[in-house]
């Protein structure tokens, strides 16, 4: 990989306010590099998970830690609707929207240390979808992907736990991830512990007798008392785990219910709501991916290149957060800073161009 251009890549990504693209990067500097040369580095090869790892191991070894590190899991979709599609530009249910939406899904996984606030990707997966299957209820062929997101969920931590020995107490996600296969995994294979909500029809009994009698509940219908740690039994997981029913308040004032579950079963109601709470990190990254490191804002054509720069928007974002980390700003505070500084100088641009014309005149 050619370190040189990635910086001015990526630093152009942080810079730009509109789409990216690699004549608007040569006029930037004023030709110095050819559109031709920054579309080559996009092309040179196939930047992904492994790439990142070398640049970012060694922040990572300077915020990892088996007590306070967490490993945090989401995947984010972003809509393309005017690029050509292909088996990455793709469509992609959104349940956000509860709807199909065609654009790119990229599914993350972040280190964060809950006594820093810095967060780091360390493995991201861009979904693709190369198989044709036959879908009987729509009546036609669709495209499907080789892994579901569970699969690439498991696959992603392997590398981050087994592989590049990440130290971290926890792995937080939201319950799209809280299948059976999973939280063994995470227990059971990686020997880490978990905090993720469960979907309310998810079926539990409240004591081991009950289990084996094969009597169970949907969570959702459990009266138990609020912000108050309960052992409960999934149905089909071979251990316990600890239950806290929380009750929050949404924007538009109403009620939502979220339980939550640990298989760490000595950690208190309190620590199990603090800890699920260093998820939303996580929500801000996909914020500033979109927003500050343009992921989306690229109007390259091939399914190399957009997955380069789909890399090189993530790495524009660890460059950010450790920016963060020297200034005190955050992302979107240094993104309006660079606008103001740009606005500024497109002025003082402008009235040259007026007293040129003056002086014609």
């Amino acid at each position: 990989m050619n370190k040189q251009m990635l910086d001015l890549y990526t630093d152009y990504l942080i810079a730009s306010h509109s789409y990216t693209t690699a004549t608007g990067l040569s006029k930037a500097l004023n030709g110095a590099i050819s559109h031709d040369k920054v579309t080559r580095f996009l092309s040179a090869g196939d930047y992904d998970s492994k790439q990142l790892w070398l640049l970012i191991k060694p922040e990572v070894r300077k915020i990892e830690s088996e007590e306070n590190g967490v490993l945090i899991a989401d995947n984010t979709i972003e809509e393309k609707p005017y690029t050509d599609e292909n088996d990455l530009i793709t469509w992609h249910f959104d349940h956000v929207f509860q709807r199909s939406v065609k654009g790119i899904n990229i599914l993350s996984l972040l280190l964060r240390n809950t006594d820093m606030d810095l967060t780091l990707p360390v493995e991201f997966q861009p979904i693709q979808k190369t198989e044709r299957v036959f879908d009987k209820k729509k009546g036609k062929e669709v495209k499907k992907s080789p892994k579901t997101q569970n699969e690439y969920f498991r696959d992603m931590l392997t590398v981050a736990v087994v592989q590049n020995k990440i130290k971290c107490r926890f792995v937080l996600a939201d319950s799209y991830f809280s299948g059976n296969d999973n939280l063994e995994f995470i227990k059971l294979k990686l020997q880490k512990d978990f905090v993720i909500p469960l979907k309310t029809n998810r079926l539990v009994s409240l004591t081991k007798p009950k289990k084996r009698q094969g009597k169970f509940q949907r969570v959702g219908t459990l009266d138990i008392p609020e912000e108050t740690a309960r052992t409960i039994y999934l149905k089909d997981l071979p251990f316990p785990v600890v239950l806290v029913k929380q009750v929050f308040k949404n924007e538009d004032g109403s009620e939502g219910t979220l339980y939550l579950i640990s298989s760490n079963i000595t950690v208190t109601a309190k620590m199990i709501m603090e800890v699920y709470q260093e998820r939303w990190p996580i929500e801000e990254y996909h914020k500033s991916i979109k927003s500050n490191t343009m992921l989306a804002k690229s109007p390259t054509k091939t399914i190399r290149t957009q997955q380069n720069h789909f890399f090189a928007s993530i790495y524009a974002y660890v460059k950010l957060e450790l920016l963060k980390a020297q200034t005190k700003l955050n992302h979107f505070a240094m993104k309006s800073k660079l606008y103001i500084e740009a606005l500024r100088a497109s002025m003082n641009e402008l009235k040259k161009l007026q007293n040129t014309s003056v002086c014609v005149r």
